[in-house]
């Protein structure tokens, strides 16, 4: 039997009231049927190792990981080019910002394309399950019961070290770079969900990776993840 895909993205199309470009709350939306196998969302902080955990995290679990992966779905889902998808990817943008663009620009996407493009693919891949995906809101769209949220951080003093040393960027770049990525994925996530992407309330685990290598802090969040789901485990040799 085909999934009704449209039905869950036009319900939370209609509860972000994109089409007003307003956000609204979570709180009455709700999921009937499907998401029968579990997924993880991971969020994370610019400097804090989370998209080289999330996708460690995936090989352990088996499951498939998205990230550039979610790119070129969405991008096919709105058929338009991976490069547009990620010139707007996870940032805020206000009405004057499309109108200018999409003159100067008419391979520009709207704000609404995108967020539909990207609602479909995050839920088409959750109703699926046994999947990672990083980033873009996925643990604000789909039901918190059938996935492990979580968030992997550290301290800024941390982070801007880890940007200096391992993308070999100076002191004021790693400044910079950190500073920008973190406004961009804060907007994005007040602009079209009305939350606070640092709030502990979304996420089942908040993983500090100070102290641990990246082995050690996917292990963390496995063990997490097998203590919400104890059924995956011993089904996982079917998947």
């Amino acid at each position: 039997m085909a999934v009704k895909y449209h039905r869950l993205i036009e319900q939370v199309m209609r509860t972000l009231n994109l089409q007003q470009k307003t956000a609204s709350s979570f709180k009455n939306l709700t999921f009937r049927g499907g998401f029968d196998q579990p997924f993880v969302t991971v969020e994370r902080d610019p400097g804090s190792g989370g998209r080289p955990i999330a996708k460690l995290l995936a090989q352990q679990l088996g499951f498939e990981f998205y990230n550039d992966r979610l790119l070129i779905e969405i991008a096919k889902s709105a058929k338009i080019t991976k490069d547009v998808v990620e010139q707007v990817d996870e940032k805020g943008r206000n009405m004057i910002q499309d109108l200018t663009q999409s003159l100067l620009n008419p391979e520009y996407v709207s704000d609404v394309v995108y967020m539909r493009a990207l609602i479909r693919v995050i839920l088409t891949l959750a109703y699926k399950g046994n999947v990672v995906i990083l980033g873009r809101g996925a643990n604000f769209i789909l039901p918190e019961g059938k996935g492990l949220r979580v968030r992997v951080t550290a301290p800024y003093d941390v982070r801007l070290q880890r940007a200096i040393y391992y993308e070999t960027k100076t002191f004021e770049q790693a400044k910079e770079t950190i500073s920008k990525i973190e406004k961009d994925r804060r907007d994005f996530i007040n602009q079209y969900f009305q939350k606070d992407i640092t709030d502990p309330n979304y996420y089942d685990l908040i993983l500090n990776t100070t102290f641990y290598n990246l082995a050690d802090a996917a292990k963390i969040i496995e063990r997490a993840f097998y203590r919400k789901f104890p059924q995956a485990k011993t089904s996982r040799k079917f998947w």
